[in-house]
């Protein structure tokens, strides 16, 4: 292991509230702008496929693609931010979505688009841990919380407001698919601008930096596997089959040679040290049963409201406020009294268990529960979400060095994003199941032939359905949906476990260990010759602003 050579001392400085809000504003619109990719893309996608004569299982693949290949590059991202500059991998990560994005726009056909859209996942998976590193070697654990508010606000804009501009594009004539994805493209340029002028984060330089290649490799070719077997299981092939043993094995002894690898290399994408202490993998295990829950679920949310209720795709997205609604006032309330109290554990636990109570209510509905019902158990998911996803990272962070600052976000990042995405798949074969299940006993009870119903069932236009078979469909879906909802209530009961066997910590003001800021600040001392400080904290006023207040040694 290298030993840091120096520290650059302007932007190491503490930072005053409002340089803290001008660099966070870029971080927002880049974190907004990786969100909205997926979102303002999945509530178009039966146009998108229909327009360039896709497949059901290019459908698919298009959600799938760039899934894949962010979760599998998370871990990547997070470790090259340990070793080198924040800011430039950040401009890089936007440069590879704007890359992406610009090619799906211009995709001529399905095979196209889903290419186009994992080489877009790379950028994306970026943009998501390297955010988050960011604003960790920022602002300290305990004075981010006032800040988690806007992380909130933007990830509800994003969740929600991604379907309803989405919907808006696709029920536009004179805008056309398309500019699904070039949209995001003027927002990421607009980024990359401000963070230039605005984002100036503490580079520590090392000496014979070593980088994993081997475990980037296994780590990565592990998961795509993994994933890849996910989205094809129980469409192509069984669960019990040669093809199940060979992608899941693999997928199991690829892992296994990556940790093998990890426990001994200078520079890990993935610290075992790290992720394997109890608070960490806590976080983790609660992180990918809520990512599970929460991807998994609201995801066919949309489709519930197009399908089993018949509204529009702008309707759709209007519906689903008062998730966003909820998201954002309880990230807002919590941040504020976490800052406040510095304890971080009960605001964890109490989204959790909302979050459980949420979606066992999503569990009761049918394709007649009224509005304002399903509207209160989203506003309950919404809020446990905001209580408790941005908080799980928060939790880690404050427990390891800023050194490891990357590596250990993106590790919650990844298994997050690796939980949504069993979910999805997961989830997704669930409700396709039971809906061909209902779809076929209504036929036949209704003595229609269940050749053709299959056919309708299939087909998601529902408008060119004949009615009685119409009707059928729609209830199918309305009815099945709840069921999903149960199993991810069941999921989210993990992350209400683990959330309580956290250990109580108050959260610290540094934006380092003490430790490893007197550590690092001796070794800069020894090497430059400069005056060597114990650590750099951000103290709140009582104006609300932050004064820097730095000990020397």
């Amino acid at each position: 292991m290298s030993a840091p050579q120096a520290v650059d001392a302007s932007a190491a400085a503490p930072k005053t509230t409002r340089q803290t809000i001008e660099a966070l504003s870029g971080l927002l619109l880049v974190l907004f702008v990786a969100m909205l990719s997926g979102t303002v893309v999945s509530i178009a996608l039966p146009k998108i496929i229909g327009a360039l004569e896709g497949t059901q299982t290019q459908y698919t693949w298009v959600v799938t693609a760039t899934l894949l290949t962010a979760t599998a590059a998370t871990p990547v991202w997070g470790k090259l931010a340990d070793l080198f500059n924040k800011k430039l991998l950040i401009q890089v990560a936007i440069g590879i979505f704007v890359v992406g994005s610009v090619v799906s726009g211009f995709a001529q056909d399905a095979g196209q688009l889903i290419a186009a859209r994992a080489f877009q996942g790379l950028g994306v998976g970026g943009l998501q841990a390297l955010v988050q590193v960011a604003i960790a070697a920022m602002i300290p654990p305990r004075e981010r919380g006032r800040y988690n508010g806007y992380l909130g606000a933007v990830m509800a804009l994003a969740t929600v407001g991604g379907p309803l501009l989405g919907g808006l594009i696709a029920d536009t004539s004179w805008l056309g698919w398309r500019w699904c994805f070039f949209i995001g493209v003027p927002i990421a340029v607009i980024a990359m601008l401000v963070l230039q002028f605005t984002l100036h984060l503490p580079t520590v330089k090392r000496d014979n930096v070593k980088i994993d290649y081997l475990g980037i490799t296994l780590i990565s070719s592990g998961v795509s596997l993994l994933l890849i077997w996910i989205s094809f299981v129980d469409h192509s092939f069984a669960w019990l089959s040669w093809q199940t043993a060979a992608m899941a094995g693999g997928s199991v002894l690829l892992l296994a040679l990556a940790t093998l690898v990890e426990a001994r290399a200078a520079e890990p994408v993935v610290p075992l040290h790290i992720v394997t202490k109890r608070g960490t993998a806590l976080a983790i295990l609660a992180s990918l049963a809520v990512g599970m829950a929460m991807f998994g679920g609201a995801v066919f949310l949309g489709q519930y409201f197009q399908i089993g209720r018949g509204y529009t795709p702008t309707e759709s997205g209007l519906l689903t406020i008062p998730m966003m609604a909820g998201v954002l006032t309880s990230s807002i309330v919590s941040g504020r009294m976490i800052t406040r109290s510095g304890r971080v554990k009960p605001y964890i636990v109490t989204g959790a268990i909302v979050l459980v109570g949420g979606f066992a209510m999503l569990g009761t509905i049918d394709h007649l529960t009224p509005l304002w019902f399903v509207g209160i158990a989203m506003f309950a998911v919404g809020a446990g979400v905001g209580m408790s996803m941005q908080n799980l990272v928060l939790a880690v962070q404050n427990s390891v060095a800023l050194k490891d600052m990357g590596a250990a976000s993106s590790s919650v990042a990844f298994f997050r994003s690796l939980g949504g995405t069993i979910g999805v798949s997961v989830l997704g074969a669930i409700l396709a199941n039971r809906v061909t299940d209902q779809i076929t006993h209504d036929l036949a009870a209704a003595g229609i032939p269940t050749g053709g119903g299959s056919a309708g069932g299939g087909s998601l236009n529902i408008a060119a359905l004949p009615e009685p078979i119409r009707h059928i469909v729609t209830a199918a879906y309305g009815d099945a949906t709840g069921h999903i909802f149960i199993v991810s209530a069941c999921i989210a009961v993990v992350g209400v476990i683990a959330a309580l066997l956290l250990k109580p910590v108050t959260l610290r003001s540094s934006i380092d260990l003490p430790d490893a800021a007197r550590t690092a600040a001796v070794a800069a001392d020894a090497i430059d010759g400069a005056p060597a400080f114990d650590q750099v904290e951000l103290q709140p006023d009582g104006a609300g602003d932050n004064r820097p207040v730095t000990a020397r040694t």
